[in-house]
């Protein structure tokens, strides 16, 4: 709604809300034209739609920035691999989208290509502007030999949980354990990299110690290193805030 300064006497001044309709016929009124009465209205328009927009990128800038990397706690028996369930990157970042004015909804739909499904989401900020995600997964009921080992039903359900937890990481930058890698990078070592100091291996050391059911060689294992000393100094922070993100939840 609009407001117009109404005055009241030589004294008094009242703020008076008055609708879109009110204003438009007042302008009609005063002898304005519908045809500028719409270039009005489509000016207003627009310029609402790119100030929420801007609200919208502002507040996907306030929670990327919060986003904790995602231990990846979960094991495939099947493949032999670990991964980050929906529920824990939801869990995770959740409370941080939702903060920053953010909330998704999910979807399906219908997709042209057998044995696939496509989900969506769609990203809306509280000052109204919404964005639109989606991604293409296969149905999830064969093996790694490609025989059956679910029913569609099961395979759909286990593609949307995969596609949810997907998504999410798209659309918030979310990193995962398994994007930590050393990159190649050579430090002049046996390991080809710099590894941690001893004082950060004990830092380390410490906070494992404090996670009740946490232990050295599980974090060893997620980091993809043989002992606590060969991490890698580069990703020390990372290691860091994955642990400290995982004793929060304690």
């Amino acid at each position: 709604m609009s407001k117009e300064l109404e005055v009241i006497d030589s004294k008094d001044a009242q703020i008076v809300e008055r609708s879109p309709m009110e204003l438009a016929q007042s302008f009609l009124n005063a002898g304005g034209d519908l045809a500028s009465l719409e270039k009005m209205m489509d000016l207003e328009d627009r310029h609402n739609a790119k100030k929420a927009e801007m609200c919208f990128v502002r507040s996907m800038v306030e929670a990327q920035r919060g986003m904790p990397t995602i231990y990846e706690g979960r094991k495939n028996t099947q493949t032999n691999s670990q991964y980050a369930a929906y529920k824990d990157i939801v869990r995770d970042a959740k409370p941080i989208y939702t903060k920053a004015g953010l909330s998704v909804s999910f979807y399906e739909e219908d997709l042209e290509k057998d044995d696939y499904v496509r989900f969506c989401a769609d990203v809306y900020h509280e000052d109204g502007h919404c964005k639109k995600y989606h991604i293409d997964l296969p149905i999830d009921d064969k093996g790694p030999k490609g025989t059956p080992v679910k029913t569609k039903i099961h395979g759909i359900k286990s593609a949307m949980s995969y596609g949810r937890g997907i998504l999410l990481c798209n659309i918030f930058n979310i990193p995962t354990s398994s994007d930590i890698d050393d990159d190649g990078n050579a430090a002049g070592n046996s390991l080809g990299y710099e590894v941690i100091t001893e004082e950060q291996a004990i830092q380390l050391r410490e906070i494992i110690e404090s996670i009740e059911g946490e232990t050295e060689e599980n974090f060893c294992k997620w980091a993809k290193i043989e002992k606590l000393e060969e991490g890698a100094a580069q990703f020390f922070d990372k290691y860091m805030s994955a642990l400290k993100a995982k004793a929060s939840k304690k």
